[in-house]
């Protein structure tokens, strides 16, 4: 069994900063590609930031310059920092990862439960 667990969210001033973390427990033998989601109330879940084991990583447009992504592999945890924060960047945020479990030879996609951030003055 393994899950995912956010943190970090909250409420911020547009233009005010968040750190998000995600960590991953369980029986984990390998994590490839982890990735940042996000779903704004009345929107379909769109992905904000992805990275892969190695290191590369993709932002969806809206967020290019101002979000950072990046992992701690020897200790299974991946972070979002988010600067000069906008009203529009409201939503609940997800961490989502491919893990290779203990005793399984695929890797399992695993997403956490979510946590909010608030932009608003």
């Amino acid at each position: 069994q393994v899950q995912l667990v956010e943190s970090g969210g909250g409420l911020v001033q547009p233009g005010g900063s968040l750190r998000l973390s995600c960590a991953a427990s369980g029986s984990i033998v390998s994590i490839d590609t982890m990735a940042w989601y996000r779903q704004a109330p009345g929107k379909e879940r769109e992905l904000v930031a992805a990275i892969t084991l190695g290191g590369s990583t993709n932002y969806v447009d809206s967020v290019k310059d101002r979000f950072a992504i990046s992992r701690d592999n020897a200790n299974n945890r991946m972070y979002l920092q988010t600067d000069s924060l906008k009203p529009e960047d409201t939503a609940v945020y997800y961490c989502n990862a491919d893990i290779l479990v203990l005793g399984s030879t695929t890797y399992l996609e695993v997403w956490g439960q979510g946590t909010l951030v608030t932009v608003s003055s």
